[in-house]
């Protein structure tokens, strides 16, 4: 998910709404999409949230009102935000845009099963993993 894969579409405009906290993307294929800031910190792509493996994933909670700090280009394949709760080191390929953009709402029943399935809610606090350093990084 780090990478774009050729021909696939890219970008033609990325906005941030700050108030309605959504990432508006408008994709070369005519796509656009409004991603919620919370979608995109409970699924970011970095180790911290997603592990270095399946099984290893963190379950984010507490996130609705999470907010953009800023929003960094990295070459011309991916931004890298960062959130109000600190987070910095999820790397949002565009075809990763892509994927949240068009699966939202798959995507949003996955985690609202998740959250189900740990007795959780999406507004409880998060709760510290023991053990939860990461020599990689």
């Amino acid at each position: 998910m780090a990478g774009l894969t050729a021909g696939a579409p890219a970008p033609t405009n990325i906005t941030v709404h700050a108030q309605s906290r959504v990432l508006e993307v408008a994709f070369s294929d005519g796509a656009s999409f409004r991603i919620p800031f919370e979608l995109m910190r409970v699924y970011s792509p970095s180790a911290e949230v997603q592990g270095h493996g399946p099984g290893q994933e963190t379950l984010q909670t507490g996130k609705r009102e999470i907010t953009l700090t800023g929003l960094e280009p990295v070459g011309n394949y991916a931004v890298q935000p960062g959130f109000s709760d600190g987070h910095d080191s999820g790397i949002f390929s565009w075809d990763y845009l892509y994927f949240l953009g068009s699966e939202q709402d798959k995507l949003w029943q996955d985690y609202e099963a998740r959250l189900a399935a740990a007795g959780m809610k999406r507004d409880d606090p998060m709760l510290e993993k023991a053990g939860h350093g990461c020599a990689s990084h």
